[in-house]
């Protein structure tokens, strides 16, 4: 039951799929980002259709991505601009938040979602389906580590305050030790040469580590977490995950 409850949270607020959440308190929300990494298999293995589709791979690389954007309701391209514009601002922690809470969209904001979407776009020509799927359990991967035990909210309300810390014990090393296997399992079977059988589960390590490094500054720069940093994680750890893909692929 309690499982359940976390999956529909997690289904909710990571998709557009339609499910209804019948529950939400810290507890729910701690299970639904240990099951975020699922939501994400469920978004590559969706998105990537257009891949499979004949015509150039640049062509269902945009499709894609933008599948991607459009499943996610483009929440985690949003916070990635909002968390842009509030770190590029050189502001105090207090007045970076209130930046990053306005609708608009500042030059940081808009270079930094081009040159992304730009990244993921050319790599994800060059590394395939299975990178996608790899990219997009990496992004949720990212916020189940975000969630963990001892990292706080930046602001008292919102998402960030809902999910922060909630995530408890070794559930981040064991989600993170799944989505490995899974990644070496699938590398083994797609790979041609046996090096490439690496080239997922080290993709997947590398989109993590990138939103961990993100993570890190925006910490320190404002004191926690919100929906935005998340977003932005989500997204960062994507197009990291993707290009080390395309270059070792």
């Amino acid at each position: 039951m309690r499982l359940r409850h976390g999956l529909r949270l997690a289904i909710g607020t990571l998709s557009v799929f339609p499910v209804r959440v019948e529950r939400v308190d810290r507890e729910v929300a701690g299970r639904a980002m240990a099951l975020a990494p699922a939501v994400g298999l469920v978004l590559g293995l969706v998105a990537g259709l257009p891949l499979l589709l004949p015509g150039p791979p640049l062509l269902g690389a945009a499709l894609a991505v933008g599948a991607l954007a459009v499943l996610t309701r483009g929440l985690h391209l949003d916070g990635l601009a909002d968390l842009a514009d509030g770190l590029g601002s050189g502001k105090p922690a207090t007045e970076a938040l209130d930046i990053m809470k306005k609708s608009d969209i500042g030059p940081f904001g808009v270079m930094t979602l081009v040159l992304t979407l730009l990244v993921q776009v050319v790599a994800l020509a060059g590394a395939g389906f299975a990178a996608l799927v790899t990219a997009c359990v990496a992004g949720r991967l990212a916020l189940t580590w975000a969630c963990r035990a001892g990292v706080p909210a930046a602001r008292p309300g919102g998402l960030g305050a809902m999910v922060a810390g909630t995530v408890r014990g070794p559930l981040p090393w064991l989600v993170t030790a799944l989505a490995l296997l899974a990644g070496i399992a699938v590398g083994a079977a797609t790979a041609r040469t046996p090096p490439g059988a690496a080239v997922l589960p080290l993709g997947l390590l590398a989109g993590l580590g990138a939103a961990l490094l993100l993570l890190r500054h925006a910490r320190r720069r404002l004191g926690g977490i919100t929906g935005d940093v998340l977003g932005a994680l989500v997204e960062a750890a994507t197009a990291t995950s993707l290009a080390v893909c395309a270059i070792l692929g």
